[in-house]
């Protein structure tokens, strides 16, 4: 926890998800990378329960990264510390536990108190893998899982206006490609320099709690050699042995296969996620070369730099998290020798995205509309690029970036 919010939003899309299941006996998983916003939101539960009337003194909250809670960090410790606590509760204990990956053998407290208790959990932590292990089989159908992203536009640009009311949006979404969506921004009223040593350390924070300690890294220049490379070509495609031949040329020998074992201690901290590609008319993936994209575009400012100088890519960066937040499993699209950016799939339902920076030459335009040239099927075709006038065309939209991502839905 940074301290207090002086800036905040609730976060609605987030709440609207997660109220369904408020007060019943699934147990409430929030995850993300580190600071994204997990703690604001128990939070914002905290608040729509004791609208509903439940009392504050029906809350038992412990943050495990905090050392006052050191000595819980193991179940038993934690078991008899909560159960005692629950024993003072009038009525159901209403239990929030932050950073819960902090705490040894964690899946058996908790599962003991959702038998043992008439409680309410909601449990926070920073690894993509903490329901994976074997002990957390303990939980299987026992909890319901929510990614906590960085701020979409859409909310960095309603906390950005409470902070600057005459913002224009224009305005507000250059600020935003160049800071990212980190929440605790705001309280630094998004000044660039304060912005990017937040950012510095949140990145290394990661990089030492999330990385290097849990995965016991003893490279610790190898690995942040390997995120400056993947931080350096978000949205380009490459693999594990294209980056091992880089380094070999620079004169460091590094195997593939401990590439790719750093990259996925990355992925599961968050940092990176990988998008996979897909050959449209096979409908099968394609094993080599995926792509990946920050979790977060503003530590890749504050940490690589560049974001300007590499805006097309940032943009991807941008589409592709929105189609996260939005439900959606991604892929990138082949279909002959053309690629899509992005074939976005939910339900039975899909759509496909290409992003540009500008469609500023003829050239440009064919290029990017193109792309759609073999694809057959009447699911939605778009074209996003920071063109202020509308250039749809024989069925395929256009939208600016900033209306797009705007959008409530995109049909």
């Amino acid at each position: 926890m940074e301290g207090v919010f002086i800036f905040t939003i609730k976060r609605e899309a987030y709440m609207s998800r997660i109220r369904p299941f408020i007060g019943n006996e699934l147990i409430k998983v929030l995850t993300g990378i580190r600071r994204s916003g997990k703690s604001v939101m128990l939070e914002l539960i905290q608040e729509e329960l004791m609208a509903r009337g439940v009392s504050a003194s029906q809350f038992i909250r412990l943050n495990f990264e905090d050392m006052n809670n050191a000595r819980l960090c193991t179940a038993e410790a934690l078991h008899q510390e909560v159960a005692e606590r629950i024993s003072r509760v009038e009525g159901k204990a209403y239990l929030f536990f932050d950073e819960i990956q902090e705490v040894l053998a964690w899946e058996k407290c908790v599962n003991s108190f959702r038998v043992e208790f008439d409680c309410d959990i909601y449990i926070t932590g920073s690894n993509a893998r903490l329901l994976s292990g074997e002990l957390a089989t303990r939980l299987a159908g026992r909890y319901v899982e929510f990614v906590v992203y960085p701020f979409s536009f859409g909310e960095f640009l309603e906390l950005y206006a409470s902070i600057f009311p005459q913002a224009q949006k224009q305005e507000a979404f250059a600020r935003y490609l160049t800071l990212g969506g980190m929440p605790y921004l705001g309280n630094l009223r998004y000044t660039d320099a304060p912005a990017r040593i937040y950012l510095q350390d949140l990145f290394n924070s990661v990089v030492l709690k999330d990385i290097v300690k849990r995965h016991r890294v003893r490279d610790v220049d190898l690995l942040e050699r390997i995120i400056a490379y993947v931080f350096g070509g978000v949205g380009t495609t490459f693999s594990a042995a294209s980056i091992s031949k880089y380094f070999k040329n620079e004169n460091r020998v590094t195997a593939p296969e401990t590439v790719m074992n750093y990259i996925s201690y990355c992925m599961d901290a968050f940092l990176f996620y990988q998008v996979r590609r897909q050959d449209l008319r096979g409908k099968r993936l394609l094993a080599l070369n995926e792509k990946y994209y920050a979790a977060d575009h503003g530590i890749r400012e504050a940490v690589y730099g560049g974001n300007m100088r590499d805006v097309h890519l940032i943009l991807e960066n941008i589409v592709y998290m929105e189609l996260l937040r939005r439900g959606y499993k991604v892929s990138v699209g082949k279909a002959g020798s053309k690629e899509i950016d992005f074939v976005g799939e939910q339900k039975n339902e899909k759509l496909y995205i290409q992003v540009s920076y500008l469609l500023a030459s003829e050239e440009t335009v064919r290029r990017e509309f193109g792309a759609y040239e073999s694809v057959r099927d009447n699911f939605p075709k778009y074209v996003v690029s920071l063109d202020e006038f509308d250039m749809s065309r024989e069925g395929i939209k256009h939208k600016n970036i900033r209306d797009f991502l705007l959008a409530p839905a995109w049909d």
